[in-house]
């Protein structure tokens, strides 16, 4: 893997401008990206730009909002997209994900008058990567007139999703093909931010977007998703090592260029503050002592402990290694920090026979005395939780764990963006075998898959005993497969949605006060896409399936079917 700040500065900078260019109007998805002449544009200087901007992209979706909709977090503050569904359009999405698309269709127009081979696979990669992203996030899509705007096609019609995913497809197969056939890599060392120019290692992220498609067309194209993955298999030819896994590291120099939860550049620290990991994730990994707990979770900066004895329902004030420390109720999350740091213990005692709600309009109880614990999905105000004393946007909830401290940090360890990995090859194989295709064993493939989440995040010493937990030791189901690489999609959590679509796996179930009693399905098409290209956004939408929980948006709703899901009942 490449590591970012050995990219020349002016192709950064490049990167960026793209990103930050992609707030236009809909017809600009046909336009020439950032002035560049496409007749004596660099290969190698269009393709990080594409690159990181993809990846960037991809983890500030699978790390924000799509994680609070498969409850791998929840936000307590200004939360209702994140932990409601509250979903208003997806204007500046759908461009930043057509920007893209503009920069790498001129890179693989330069790769192909250039006859840089390497770049051509990379582009042909990306294309399946960006579009196919497009089509799991929306539904149909501007794709075979798309990006056509020399051509004078400037209101492209959308594409079924059946078109889309055949032609991404056909794609990876084409990339694959080259990235097999050709060590010609032009200089690409410097400027490939995920496999430092290796076309092995380029094969192997190609054959694994083939597992990832073939997968997701499987309710709806059975046969070929059957011989795509037995074919796929049958090569030996795709992610197996978590070393291997696609991914882009962060510069750390801004912003823009760094983690997105990175405090350094966010003064009031609000976007790693407000983060939360929600009670279903959190259940899941303490009841089945996984390992990755502490890499990803903080303990609970005061912990309730039952005590039969106290006189009253739950205490006043908290206590430092035992002692009560009257007139306290809590500290800021500086100051605990910094306490338990130099090792002092906080706790807050409650009578479990006499305990009532004090506000049970908010939180109706129990009494969470976990040393990590997760808000639960779909507060009406989650801080609230756990009857926290200092409610609010301003303190921290002592009672309710938070993301590990490194997800504050701007770069290196564990903080990369991941776009495919091992473990979700091993779990696709998994789950291939479980339905009978020729794919190997699905044990094998199922503990493989749990081993190389844990390499991932470092804890791979920890397998042995992992493995046999009653709770993860593989019992033959889809379920169980589903919910372990649930699990492994922490940071990726785009994936995690999809599956859940598919599957109806892991039974995600809304919270107390969301805006739907259903997850959600898909983004909405924006009013700027009806504007100026309403026919074709119109016939997109009409192919949409209504459901009950569509609501007022009727067929252009979160709730509603695209055709990924139409007639396969799932996931609800």
């Amino acid at each position: 893997m490449k590591i970012l700040k050995h990219i020349p500065k002016l192709v950064f900078m490049l990167a960026l401008l793209v990103v930050s260019s992609c707030k236009e109007d809909l017809t600009e998805i046909n336009e020439n990206p950032n002035g560049v002449d496409p007749n004596s544009a660099n290969p190698n200087l269009i393709m990080p730009t594409v690159m990181t901007g993809v990846a960037n992209q991809y983890v500030r979706l699978g790390y924000g909002r799509i994680a609070g909709v498969v409850q791998h977090t929840q936000e307590d503050a200004w939360k209702d997209g994140f932990n409601d569904y509250n979903w208003n359009e997806e204007d500046d999405e759908w461009k930043a994900w057509y920007g893209f698309l503009r920069n790498n269709n001129l890179l693989y127009k330069r790769a192909v008058e250039t006859k840089f081979k390497f770049h051509e696979g990379v582009a042909l990669t990306m294309r399946a990567f960006i579009f196919g992203t497009i089509s799991d996030l929306w539904g149909d899509a501007p794709y075979t007139n798309a990006l056509k705007g020399d051509e004078g096609e400037m209101l492209p019609a959308f594409d079924s999703q059946e078109v889309i995913y055949k032609g991404i497809i056909e794609d990876l197969k084409a990339a694959s093909a080259i990235f097999g056939s050709t060590g010609d890599e032009r200089d690409a060392p410097a400027y490939d931010v995920y496999y430092n120019g290796s076309t092995q290692k380029w094969q192997k992220f190609a054959n694994t977007l083939l597992l990832r498609y073939y997968m997701r067309i499987s309710g709806k194209l059975p046969d070929v998703a059957k011989a795509g993955i037995e074919s796929v298999y049958a090569s030996g030819i795709y992610i197996k090592d978590a070393g291997d896994d696609a991914v882009m590291d962060f510069i750390g120099t801004d912003g823009n260029n760094s983690w997105p939860t990175a405090t350094a550049f966010d003064v009031s620290e609000s976007n790693w503050r407000r983060r939360r990991p929600a009670s279903t994730l959190i259940n899941n990994l303490v009841a089945n002592s996984d390992p990755r707990l502490k890499v990803w979770f903080q303990p609970v900066h005061v912990r309730w402990v039952a005590d039969p004895t106290l006189a009253k329902g739950m205490a006043d004030f908290i206590r430092e290694d035992g002692k009560i420390l009257t007139g306290v109720k809590s500290f800021t999350e500086q100051e605990l920090r910094a306490k338990i740091a130099a090792g002092h213990k906080y706790t807050r005692h409650f009578n479990p026979n006499t305990y009532k709600p004090s506000r049970p309009e908010q939180f109706n109880g129990p009494l969470n005395a976990g040393e990590y614990v997760g808000v639960p999905p779909g507060m009406i105000d989650p801080t609230y939780f756990n009857e926290n004393p200092t409610t609010g946007q301003q303190v921290q909830n002592q009672h309710a764990s938070q993301l590990n401290y490194t997800y504050q940090g701007n770069k290196g360890g564990i903080l990369k963006a991941r776009l495919a990995s091992a473990a979700e090859s091993s779990f696709i194989l998994a789950e291939a075998a479980q339905k009978g295709w020729a794919a190997g064993a699905a044990a094998a493939h199922y503990n493989n898959g749990i081993k190389q989440s844990l390499q991932t995040w470092g804890v791979a010493d920890g397998y042995d005993a992992f493995i046999k937990q009653k709770g993860v030791a593989y019992n033959g189901t889809q379920a169980q497969i589903i919910e372990q690489k649930w699990v492994s999609s922490w940071t990726a959590a785009t994936e995690g949605w999809f599956d859940y679509r598919r599957t109806g796996l892991p039974k995600l179930v809304p919270g107390v006060a969301p805006v739907s009693r259903a997850l959600p399905l898909r983004f909405i098409y924006s009013n700027n896409e009806l504007n100026n290209n309403g026919e074709s956004v119109k016939n997109a939408i009409e192919r949409l399936e209504e459901t009950s929980f569509s609501g007022p948006r009727k067929k252009n709703s979160q709730w509603s079917k695209p055709w990924l899901v139409q007639g396969t009942g799932k996931p609800w």
